[in-house]
């Protein structure tokens, strides 16, 4: 009879440590997950950050997607303006009265910026030598680099990913990406475009799998026909391209071995726009080396 007791004392204790935990919960919180939580691990395959950190992110610096800057300009993840964004501007009182901010025409856009946001700032580059599964060392990473000035924000995000066990979703997505990777590719960013460097024996099929694309879109992306061999080196956008050239990019010099179509790679520009840009036909052939090419 007392190890019945026993055993029963356990259970109601573990029913009460069930109940204060499912209490704790944050019904908006766990809505906002449910919505965004496809675009996580959507993000997490291309550009290798965990889903349960941009979902922590996104609920604490939104608010479960109920703050002013999340409703109306669909800032999910408090980003500023800084001197290189060229889009839609919001102003917000947050360090300092009327700070501007990122402002954008989908929540999804914010996601996409987010990621390209930490691919492409310099101070987050060792996150990236970090497991997709670590999120306590991406939490506590971020806080380091100065992403917020809270003190507690690396725990804050810890708290909400085990509270939530939003780390499921990164082992979700891990399996899901690495279900017949062997060998992954490493992501770059450049003139704010997602790309690989192809390795000899990569298809387009190969490619489309490993970051959830289809086998025409990386085709189409790179403006390449059918038949395509990759032989390894050459640049693979995993996004499309520009109509030109991003700011800091006004005109580039012809080098040996150039094309038009190596120089549309290179900077990120449509094959099409790059030749309209210089007012070129493609039946003009390779532009001479030491020649001038505009990008914008």
């Amino acid at each position: 009879m007392k190890r019945y007791l026993i055993l029963f004392g356990i259970l109601c204790l573990l029913g009460n440590i069930l109940t204060v935990s499912a209490q704790r919960r944050n019904q908006a919180y766990e809505e906002y997950i449910h919505k965004y939580r496809e675009l996580a691990i959507h993000e997490m395959k291309r550009y290798r950050i965990p889903a349960s950190i941009t979902l922590a992110q996104g609920l604490l610096e939104s608010g479960a997607g109920k703050s002013t800057l999340a409703r109306k300009s669909n800032n999910h993840f408090g980003i500023k303006c800084g001197s290189g964004w060229n889009g839609k501007r919001a102003y917000h009182t947050d360090d300092a009265p009327n700070e501007c901010f990122r402002a954008y025409k989908h929540p999804k856009d914010s996601y996409e910026d987010h990621s390209k946001f930490l691919r492409t700032k310099t101070r987050y580059a060792f996150l990236f030598e970090l497991k997709v599964t670590d999120y306590k060392g991406w939490a506590r990473g971020l806080k380091k680099a100065g992403y917020a000035t809270d003190p507690r924000y690396a725990n804050r995000l810890i708290d909400i990913i085990e509270l939530y066990d939003l780390y499921e979703y990164d082992q979700k997505g891990k399996k899901d990406w690495m279900k017949g990777v062997t060998n992954p590719h490493q992501p770059y960013l450049a003139n704010d475009l997602l790309y690989i460097i192809a390795r000899e024996g990569d298809t387009f099929k190969s490619i489309a799998k490993e970051f959830d694309l289809s086998k025409k879109k990386v085709r189409t992306f790179n403006e390449l026909p059918k038949d395509y061999e990759f032989s390894g080196g050459e640049v693979v956008y995993l996004e499309e391209k520009h109509k030109h050239a991003t700011n800091g990019f006004i005109s580039c010099k012809v080098y040996p071995g150039d094309s038009m179509y190596t120089i549309a790679q290179r900077y990120g520009v449509k094959l099409e726009y790059l030749y309209r840009l210089n007012d070129m036909k493609p039946e003009d052939g390779v532009p001479p080396v030491g020649s001038i090419i505009w990008l914008q």
